[in-house]
């Protein structure tokens, strides 16, 4: 049996499903291969981010942020509480009953789209033909002009803490605890270890986080990297650097992690429960034939230029599966810009100016280039900070730890990059983006008009700081 379609993607996740609908949107017929399968047994689109993601990972940040805060904070607005308490179940049903909300709410926009949705393990083979084999193990055929790789990625296993999806789990398995652990342990200080590590932190875990880099959030700009380290350590995560995990061992419901500390001495540390998140890896296994023509680089990532055309004419691949940082409005894009360039246009991605998020409390977001990365490349620059704690509206929302960064180049003043830790930061970092995309300078920011009181005023006071034109802090002398 074949089936002939302009367009077949392989995987429904943030990637794949919006590169579907637009091709969809601009008149190609369009088909969606998926292998993911709920608790049912049934197929749902969606991938990791919706199932096992971003969405489920923010359901619980929320829950367990506001269970803290009745817990913790109410008092300083005058409101008394007693006995709260919280019911992991329920908080899960809640997060459950999202994620089905929004898997579904993806069939509804293919239908309405008109995207045929097919359910199976989709395999490339050679001539844009795509094999799909469904849970029973029946085959057909798909036949395609364009086809476009979705398939996402995975977490990385590591040797040292094998998963058992009870005592050891990936973050996956982070997002079902039935119970809040007594004592938690995290490998990895990424943005997964600490977002899960918060979760269950304001949910009363005592929590130590493993992470092997000697500098915390080596990544990102590290005047931002060290105040976010001393924020979460102050809402009592144990953060460890340079500790290198070299073994584990279960017995019964507990789990002793060996480990090398900052000094090179062997330690050791019992957890009830331990999530493992070193990473992830892109997703190819079973994806590929011999004879495809895609080929993959050295890291195991499809191979494509920068417009996401692959070695083998007709065959794209975009989101995690691909080079670039793995981010769910990466790959969003990146099926944008397939899909109108299979109809004929000239749609191209700016690589430059794509945000990027942890949903810790307060939220890190960066866009554009560190000041590290400003400084190793040579150009001249200003930078201009402005602290929440100068904030009214973070004052009046008891909510005034961290700092609001623009980097600027000193000759052209068009801004370079923006680094928030702090309240709404992934919101506020998008005004800043936005600035990016235009070319804007910190004049453009510091001369636009911004509503009073609010936090984006951080972002105004920020850009007007670069030229010590600031008002609300005291200015820092040139020198």
């Amino acid at each position: 049996m074949s089936d002939k379609f302009d367009v077949v993607v392989i995987g429904s996740g943030p990637a794949g499903y919006v590169a579907a609908i637009r091709a969809a949107q601009l008149g190609l017929k369009t088909a969606c291969v998926e292998k993911w399968q709920n608790k049912e047994g049934k197929g749902v689109n969606g991938g990791t981010c919706l199932n096992v993601g971003c969405i489920p990972s923010k359901a619980l940040l929320d829950s367990s942020q506001k269970f803290y805060e009745a817990k913790e904070d109410f008092k300083v607005h005058g409101i008394t509480t007693k006995g709260v308490d919280i019911n992991v179940p329920s908080m899960l049903e809640r997060k459950d009953k999202i994620v089905k909300q929004l898997t579904g709410g993806i069939s509804s926009l293919f239908k309405a789209n008109g995207v045929t949705s097919v359910f199976g393990t989709g395999k490339l083979l050679a001539n844009h033909k795509v094999e799909v084999t469904d849970s029973d193990g029946k085959t057909k055929t798909l036949d395609a002009d364009n086809v476009i790789l979705a398939s996402g990625s995975k977490p990385i296993d590591i040797p040292v803490a094998k998963i058992d999806n009870d005592v050891i789990v990936d973050s996956t398995g982070a997002l079902e605890f039935d119970s809040v652990p007594k004592r938690l342990g995290v490998i990895g200080a990424g943005v997964i270890g600490l977002e899960l590590g918060s979760v269950w932190k304001r949910l009363g875990s005592e929590v130590v986080v493993l992470e092997a880099m000697e500098k915390f959030l080596s990544i990102m700009d590290q005047q931002v990297a060290k105040e976010t380290q001393k924020i979460l350590t102050k809402q009592g995560l144990d953060i460890r650097l340079s500790c290198r995990v070299t073994g584990s061992e279960v017995k019964g419901k507990k789990v002793t992690v060996t480990f090398t500390d900052k000094d090179g001495k062997e330690q050791k540390e019992t957890f009830d429960k331990l999530i493992v998140c070193v990473g992830r890896r892109p997703y190819t296994e079973g994806l590929l034939s011999e004879d495809s023509g895609v080929n993959l680089d050295e890291r195991g990532f499809i191979y494509v230029n920068d417009l996401c055309a692959t070695d083998a004419p007709g065959v794209w691949a975009v989101g995690d599966v691909v080079r670039g940082p793995m981010l769910a409005h990466k790959g969003s894009e990146e099926g944008v810009m397939v899909a109108e360039r299979i109809a004929g246009q000239k749609t191209v991605m700016n690589y430059d100016v794509i945000p990027n998020v942890i949903y810790t409390h307060p939220e890190v977001a960066s866009v554009g280039r560190t000041e590290e990365q400003v400084k190793a490349d040579g150009e001249p620059y200003n930078v201009g900070t402005f602290p929440f704690a100068a904030s009214g509206r973070a004052l009046a929302a008891n909510d005034t730890d961290g700092l609001v960064k623009i980097i600027a180049h000193a000759e052209t003043d068009r801004i370079l990059g923006a680094h928030i830790v702090g309240p709404s930061a992934a919101d506020l970092i998008q005004q800043v983006a936005i600035a990016m995309e235009f070319g804007s300078s910190s004049e453009d920011l510091g001369l636009m008009v911004f509503g009073h009181p609010t936090l984006s005023e951080a972002v105004h006071e920020a850009a007007l700081a670069i030229h010590g034109h600031a008002i609300h802090i005291a200015n820092k002398k040139k020198r």
